[in-house]
């Protein structure tokens, strides 16, 4: 005799369509749990492609001719930072400033970044290239003061503002709705006055020293509970249609 499949009774339909129902809302909970940093990042230009920089500001010393950039942005990680916009080209951004015995030129792009990356109430200003004529010792954190400050750090020496922008805030720990969640950890790969980096992401000790205890943007507790919940409703789903089947 051939068997059909049974049918979901009342009670098995009701967990199905609970667990329909709850799936959508523990995906969100887990992106929500996801987190970034708004801080200025510091690029090279490598041929015509930008590259993440090795050093600080301070500590560079960029050469005559060198194009640097900077981006202001909200990022996860120094990996998946965003890159300065617009035209890189040190001939076209240097074309007005002739070059000077006992002096060096390094092209600069600086990238406000877009409205949604913004602090709270602040609009980003237009993006703008500047080309700095210095003493060839000087750093690319001098070569930027030279043209556009004023420019803004933190106790620690961290670069927080460019030409006053943004005016408030430095490196703040954003959540995945770009609302301020913290001043947080120091975001990875920003950079310092110093040129002190960090790469990678913020692990315990840096949450505990900025008063933020268990909040890293992993998932919470709560959202494996969650899971182990839709987990033991689908057995006990799947167990009652084989058993009224």
């Amino acid at each position: 005799m051939i068997r059909r499949a049974g049918r979901v009774g009342g009670s098995g339909r009701a967990v199905v369509l609970f667990l329909a129902a709850l799936l959508p809302l523990l995906a969100g909970a887990g992106q929500a749990q996801a987190a970034g940093y708004r801080y200025w990042s510091f690029w090279d230009l490598d041929g015509d492609r930008w590259t993440y920089a090795t050093q600080g500001p301070s500590v560079a010393r960029p050469a005559d001719g060198d194009v640097q950039g900077f981006r202001f942005a909200v990022s996860e990680e120094s990996d998946d930072s965003s890159q300065p916009r617009g035209a890189a080209d040190f001939a076209g951004i240097c074309a007005k400033t002739p070059a000077k015995d006992g002096s060096k030129r390094v092209a600069l792009v600086i990238d406000f970044g877009t409205a949604e990356d913004a602090p709270s109430g602040e609009t980003p200003p237009a993006n703008r290239t500047a080309c700095a004529r210095v003493a060839p010792d000087a750093s690319t954190a001098e070569a930027l003061a030279s043209v556009a400050e004023p420019l803004r750090y933190d106790n620690s020496a961290l670069l927080c503002a460019i030409a006053g922008y943004p005016e408030r805030g430095c490196g703040e720990q954003v959540s995945g709705t770009g609302t301020e969640s913290g001043t947080g950890a120091p975001a990875p790969g920003k950079e310092t006055e110093g040129g002190s980096e960090k790469t990678g992401s913020p692990d315990s000790s840096d949450s505990s020293a900025s008063g933020e205890s268990g909040d890293d943007g992993g998932p919470s507790l709560g959202l494996f509970a969650g899971v182990a919940v839709v987990a033991l409703l689908g057995a006990a789903a799947f167990w009652q249609v084989r058993r009224r089947g």
